[in-house]
């Protein structure tokens, strides 16, 4: 007779077998998911990549626009800068004339006293030295209004150059 474990083992053979081949498939189908998500993860990495290399590429757009701009209305304001330049300098060439008279006048009215007679010397002495001081007043009143202008006729052109700066970031942001 034989023993128990000798007829027993045939069938813990075959249920052993039985178990290795049921293990077996579960390990090859893990394996195969585990193939399938990696395909599917690997597939999201490469169109998130495409999406921010898009992404970023409109934005570098979006900032070389913004840039173009800017540099637009700053050459744009530096001409209005210049040309308020040129106009002060073109203002103080005209004043110059206008000072010029002054002095003139203040010359003619000098040697006019110097040349006067003796009874209305003092009378006349007076009334010189007012209007010499007056054209003085004038000659300096109008090289101040000149300076102020100038300063003014700038501010104004670097403000609207900002001004144009800020609305075209504004308008495309």
């Amino acid at each position: 007779m034989k023993p128990v474990w000798l007829r027993i083992l045939p069938y813990i053979a075959a249920v052993l077998l039985v178990i290795g081949a049921l293990y077996g498939t579960y390990r090859h189908g893990m394996s195969v998911k585990d193939d399938e998500w990696t395909g599917r993860w690997n597939d999201r990495n490469t169109l998130d990549a495409k999406a921010r290399a898009a992404n970023e590429a409109a934005e570098r757009a979006k900032e070389q626009a913004r840039q173009q701009s800017i540099n637009k209305a700053i050459q744009d304001g530096q001409q209005i800068i210049d040309q308020a330049t040129a106009d002060a300098a073109a203002a103080r060439a005209s004043a110059d004339g206008l000072r010029g008279a002054a002095d003139t006048l203040a010359s003619r009215l000098a040697a006019r006293e110097a040349s006067s007679s003796s009874c209305t010397a003092a009378a006349s002495k007076a009334a010189t030295r007012a209007s010499m001081v007056l054209a003085d007043v004038l000659k300096r009143a109008d090289q101040r209004a000149g300076d102020l202008a100038e300063v003014a006729d700038q501010a104004r052109a670097r403000g609207v150059t900002c001004e144009r700066a800020y609305t075209a970031l504004s308008a495309r942001g």
